[in-house]
């Protein structure tokens, strides 16, 4: 299973699965019906080893899981704010933002007012010296 966590495809995990049938796990049929004891021990050699090799595929499954729903979790925090940004842009209150536009453009009048005023009487001190 291949997951992209991008629309290019650049960033993705991909997940091998695996047989874990006797076959897959190394585990032979019995032989002898167990009647000696290295059939014993040599079966359980080979459920040992099976058991280790599902410990290991569990703990790189659980690995693979954790880094998903960490994405996941991501993910969705990321799609609330964006939600929730839009959401604010479009239930803006007009008034309001009419109110802060016209306190915005007062503040670039009495701006361009000042520094009119400040041109001015530079040239009218270098007016005197002139």
């Amino acid at each position: 299973m291949t997951t992209y966590f991008n629309e290019t495809g650049s960033s993705k995990q991909k997940i091998q699965g695996v047989y874990f049938d006797s076959t897959g796990l190394k585990v032979s049929l019995a032989k002898n019906d167990f009647q000696a004891d290295s059939d014993i021990n040599a079966a359980l050699a080979e459920l040992k080893s099976a058991a280790e090799t599902l410990r290991a595929q569990a703990s790189t499954f659980g690995a693979n899981l954790s880094v998903l729903q960490n994405r996941q979790d991501f993910t969705k925090g990321l799609v609330h704010t964006l939600t929730t940004g839009a959401d604010a842009l479009v239930l803006a209150d007009p008034n309001e933002e009419g109110a802060k536009l016209l306190a915005l453009q007062t503040r670039q009048q009495l701006s361009q007012t000042a520094m009119s005023m400040a041109n001015q009487s530079e040239s009218a001190v270098l007016r005197l010296f002139g």
